[in-house]
């Protein structure tokens, strides 16, 4: 293997090392100029953080899922490629590959999500199927999780004019069971995306992680019922933090159902009624329906440390959460300082990486 394919390969083996998250990948690529140069830099980087041994992914491994995925007619899709989701990229802490089936385009059409409650009622699951058709006639696209109720009506309603579902487990896995025909077309018809390698089963902890990816592919999220503390809320509030337009469907305010979608709209959200209303919401961003994502690897310039600065930069972190420009301020070191100190800890195992771009450490 050479050329193009081993640098995917290594991109593979890259991102399935152990400590290697969104955020370092994308910081490591940016340092060292490719996978494979990163693969042979991190074992040093991860002693720098302290760590006292260090093994990359095994080859074996890494072939296999490539192969798996291929079997099932799937391909990987890195951060950088055409048909990475362009939306999706701008995020800092975006997959830095997905697995993917199914041929959609995706340029040049808005995004639309569409989530809620999976115990949703029939009136709510037949709006969100009209909405999500009438979204479709429109030009949209469809994004949803496949979960029942809400996620599966959206699918049902853009299954002819275009529908992506982010799923929580491998390819080849269906889930919920039921919903395995749809699974099947919309791989044949749509788009399947998944981070998660084929045998990947749909454990509680990938979820949180899907709803990233809905939330942030999409210009916005329209909320179709959804109790209060619902995941639903969550996909909600992440596709907030990253500028997106967050809508939501009133409902009656004795169904518990409605609670979520109507707290929403109370804080600010735009009360949705019509595809009419989630397009005139989604064109306020950035002036109109599309924005151009940022350089993919938009990170710190190389910066070499001297001793000190790394013990200065490490003393100043603790278990508790600081934001990584609180940390630059008070040590006086330059950002791709601060970064690389940063990203030696994590490639050792002894930071973490939480939302807002805070960081603390783990022991």
């Amino acid at each position: 293997m050479s050329g193009p394919a081993q640098d995917r390969f290594d991109r593979l083996r890259l991102i399935r090392s152990p400590n290697v998250g969104p955020v370092a990948y994308r910081q490591l690529i940016a340092r060292f100029g490719s996978a494979g140069q990163a693969l042979s830099a991190i074992p040093d980087l991860a002693a720098r953080g302290g760590a006292r041994a260090f093994r990359g992914a095994d080859e074996r491994a890494v072939a296999a899922e490539w192969q798996a995925v291929e079997r099932l007619g799937g391909r990987h899709i890195f951060l950088g490629d055409a048909d990475y989701p362009a939306l999706l990229e701008e995020a800092g802490a975006a997959p830095p590959v997905l697995m993917a089936m199914g041929a959609l385009p995706l340029d040049g059409r808005p995004l639309v999500a569409m989530v809620g409650a999976r115990n949703a009622s029939a009136a709510a699951c037949r709006f969100a199927r009209q909405l999500a058709q009438d979204v479709g006639a429109r030009g949209g696209v469809t994004v949803s999780g496949l979960a029942r109720g809400i996620d599966t009506a959206a699918h049902m309603g853009s299954l002819s004019t275009g529908t992506v579902a982010a799923i929580g487990c491998g390819l080849d896995v269906f889930f919920p069971p039921e919903n395995a025909a749809l699974q099947e077309r919309i791989a044949a018809e749509g788009l399947l995306l998944t981070e998660h390698p084929p045998g990947t089963e749909p454990l509680a902890r990938h979820f949180p992680a899907r709803n990233r990816i809905i939330a942030w592919m999409a210009q916005g999220t329209v909320v179709v019922e959804a109790a209060p503390r619902s995941g639903s809320l969550l996909t909600a509030r992440l596709a907030g933090e990253e500028g997106r337009e967050v809508m939501a469907v009133p409902g009656f305010p004795l169904d518990p159902r409605a609670q979520g979608c109507n707290a929403l709209i109370r804080d600010g959200a735009t009360l949705v009624q019509s595809a009419e209303d989630i397009f005139e919401s989604v064109g306020r961003i950035g002036g109109g329906l599309f924005r151009q994502p940022r350089a993919t690897y938009a990170g710190p310039p190389p910066a070499d440390l001297v001793e000190a600065e790394r013990r200065q930069i490490t003393g100043l972190l603790s278990m508790a959460p600081v934001v990584v420009d609180e940390i630059i301020r008070l040590s006086g070191a330059s950002a791709g300082a601060v970064q690389t100190a940063l990203l030696e800890l994590e490639i050792a195992g002894r930071l973490q990486r939480h939302a807002g771009g805070r960081v603390s450490l783990l022991d």
